[in-house]
């Protein structure tokens, strides 16, 4: 059980990393080095990490759902806790980066 917990939040760091650097890739005019040292230095570092949870919902919802498509799955609790556990772990990364 807590293998499981530990999985999912993991995984929803992962995640979160994956949404910073797709964010910075599709719609930043720098490269990832230039944007990630001006966000730092510009204070909004926590905007970023905050646009990066959105696919910790994505895998969240994953986790829950029973059916995919024509695809029956169980659903994985266990692992959609630890997801929000990275998730929280973000909001408060928010908070202490924008105040």
């Amino acid at each position: 059980m807590v293998i499981k917990i530990v999985k999912g939040f993991f995984l929803g760091i992962i995640a979160n990393c994956i949404g910073i650097y797709l964010y910075i890739f599709f719609f930043a005019p720098y490269s990832f080095e230039t944007m990630m040292e001006s966000s730092i230095e510009k204070g909004y570092i926590g905007g970023l990490i905050g646009l990066g949870a959105v696919l910790n919902l994505l895998l969240f919802f994953f986790f829950l759902t029973t059916k995919l498509f024509k695809f029956k799955k169980n659903a994985q609790p266990y692992e959609a806790r630890g997801v929000l556990m990275a998730t929280i772990l973000a909001a408060l990364a928010v908070m202490y980066f924008e105040f």
